[in-house]
C-alpha cells in the first residue's frame, strides 16, 4: 500500500473511480457498465486471437501439405532442357541451404479411360531421388513410386484423380500431349497408353485431383527432350525461399529461370493474406464497440462525479489533472479488459485441440468433417506478433474512447456543480 499512496494523486483518484466507491445504487450501476465494458474488450481480444490463430493453423497445414508435393525452389533452363543438370546440381549445393535437389520434367496431359476424360499435370521424375525433395513416397496409398521404371510407361495418379477416371493397381489409362505429331491424317496429338501402379494422396485437392508422376525418361520421350526441364530443390527453412533463389540465381551459371514456391502459388498465399486482414478488421470493430462503452461509462461517471470534480477544483486540481483522472480512469479498464482478453485468448488458441473435441463430444457433432475438408483436427498456430498487435490496438481503442469524457470533465465549473449541494 506504501508504493500505491507515493502515486501522483490523479492516479489515486482515477484508481478510485475505477472501484464502485461507496454503495449507492448509482455507484454499483456504472461498476456493472464498467464490468461490462472490461468483460466486452476481452471477449473481442480473445476472439481476434483464437480467430487469427485457426487461420494461420490452417495455412500452416495446407502450405506444409503443398509443399509435400511442391520442392521449395525450381531451376529451369530458359531453353526448356538442361542437359548438364548433374553440374547444375553441384552448383546449387554449393548453397549451404540446399538439401535436396532431383531433376524432373513437367507437362499438360489429359488422361482418358473409356468415357472419362481429366486434365492433369504430368511429372516425370527420378524415383531414387524423389524423395529428396518431396514426400510422394510416404504419401503412396497404393503401390510404390519404385514401379515407375524407364521404358514400361508405368504412371502413379493422385488418389482424387483415380477415383475421377475409375482407375485402380493395374489399370490402363490413355495420356495424351497437346503437342502433335504430323500423320496422313493431319495433325493428331500425342499418346501412349500407361498402366496405374500406384496411387498417392497428399491431402491437398488440387494435387490429388490433378497431378501425376511418371519416369522422367518416358516423360523425355513423350515430350521429346533430350533432358529434363530442370531441377526441383528443397532447402533447410522453407521461409527463406524467396532469399535463397535470389542467391542461386546470382551463383549458378547458365540462362536460368528459378521461381520459389510463393512465387508459383501467389493467387493463393494474396486470398489468404486479405482474407486475414479482413477478419482483423471486421473483428477490431467489435473490440471498438466495446472499448467506445468507455465512452458512456466515463460520461456518467463525471456526471455522478461532479461535486467531487468541483471540490477537487477548489482545492487547486487544475483542469489537466483532472483530464488526467479520467483517462486514467478509462485506460485502466482497456488494460484490464486487454490483458484479461489476452489470458483466454492465449489460454484456448494453445489448447484448443482439446477445447474442440470436447465441444463437439458434448454436442454430438463434427465439426470438420475429413471427407470434405480433409483435416479432422481444428488447427491452430498462435504467433505473439499477432498478439501484440491486437494488445496494442486494443489498449489503443480505449484510451481514444477516454478522450472526450476526460475533457468534458475539464470543463465542469464548480459553481455550478455545487450549487445544489
Amino acid at each position: 500500500m506504501s508504493l500505491i499512496h507515493k502515486l501522483p494523486y490523479e492516479w489515486l483518484v482515477g484508481l478510485r473511480y475505477t472501484r464502485a466507491g461507496k454503495r449507492s445504487s448509482r455507484n454499483s450501476f456504472i461498476s456493472f457498465i464498467s464490468l461490462i465494458s472490461v468483460s466486452g474488450i476481452a471477449l473481442g481480444v480473445a476472439a481476434l486471437i483464437v480467430v487469427l490463430s485457426v487461420m494461420n493453423g490452417f495455412q500452416k497445414q495446407v502450405t506444409d501439405r503443398m509443399l509435400s508435393v511442391l520442392a521449395h525452389i525450381e531451376v529451369f533452363d530458359a531453353s526448356g532442357a538442361m542437359p548438364n543438370w548433374r553440374q547444375a546440381e553441384q552448383e546449387a549445393f554449393r548453397n549451404p541451404a540446399v538439401r535436396g535437389a532431383a531433376p524432373f520434367v513437367e507437362t499438360q496431359g489429359l488422361l482418358v479411360r473409356e468415357d472419362a476424360m481429366k486434365p492433369a499435370v504430368i511429372r516425370g521424375i527420378l524415383p531414387s531421388e524423389e524423395p529428396k525433395v518431396s514426400d510422394v513416397a510416404k504419401q503412396m496409398r497404393q503401390g510404390s513410386i519404385d514401379t515407375l521404371k524407364p521404358g514400361e510407361f508405368n504412371i502413379v495418379l493422385g488418389y482424387a484423380l483415380a477415383r475421377s477416371l475409375g482407375v485402380g493397381i493395374g489399370d490402363k489409362v490413355n495420356m495424351m500431349l497437346a503437342q502433335g505429331e504430323t500423320t496422313p491424317a493431319g495433325m493428331v496429338p500425342r499418346s501412349r497408353v500407361f498402366t496405374v501402379t500406384g496411387i498417392f494422396e497428399a491431402g491437398h485437392y488440387e494435387f490429388d485431383s490433378s497431378l501425376a508422376f511418371i519416369d522422367i525418361e518416358d516423360a523425355e520421350r513423350m515430350e521429346r527432350l533430350d533432358a529434363p526441364n530442370g531441377l526441383r530443390l528443397r532447402i533447410a527453412d522453407m521461409h527463406d525461399a524467396p532469399f535463397v533463389a535470389q542467391e542461386l540465381k546470382r551463383g549458378m551459371s547458365g540462362d536460368l529461370i528459378v521461381r520459389d514456391w510463393s512465387q508459383q502459388n501467389a493467387n493463393w498465399f494474396a486470398a489468404v493474406q486479405t482474407e486475414k486482414r479482413m477478419m482483423f478488421i471486421i473483428l477490431t470493430l467489435i473490440i471498438a464497440v466495446a472499448a467506445f462503452n468507455l465512452v458512456s461509462t466515463l460520461v456518467m461517471t463525471v456526471t455522478e462525479k461532479q461535486p467531487d470534480i468541483a471540490i477537487l477544483r477548489t482545492l487547486g486540481a487544475s483542469p489537466r489533472s483532472i483530464t488526467k483522472i479520467f483517462m486514467i480512469q478509462g485506460a485502466l479498464v482497456g488494460i484490464m479488459g486487454t490483458a484479461a482478453g489476452v489470458g483466454l485468448g492465449v489460454l484456448v488458441a494453445l489448447n484448443i485441440d482439446v477445447i474442440v473435441p470436447f465441444i463437439e463430444h458434448l454436442l454430438g457433432v463434427q465439426f470438420l468433417s475429413k471427407d470434405i475438408y480433409l483435416i479432422s483436427e481444428m488447427p491452430s498456430d498462435l504467433r505473439w506478433p499477432d498478439v501484440f498487435k491486437i494488445g496494442g490496438v486494443s489498449v489503443l481503442l480505449a484510451f481514444v474512447a477516454t478522450i472526450y469524457p476526460s475533457w468534458s470533465a475539464s470543463r465542469v465549473k464548480p459553481a455550478e456543480a455545487l450549487r445544489y449541494e
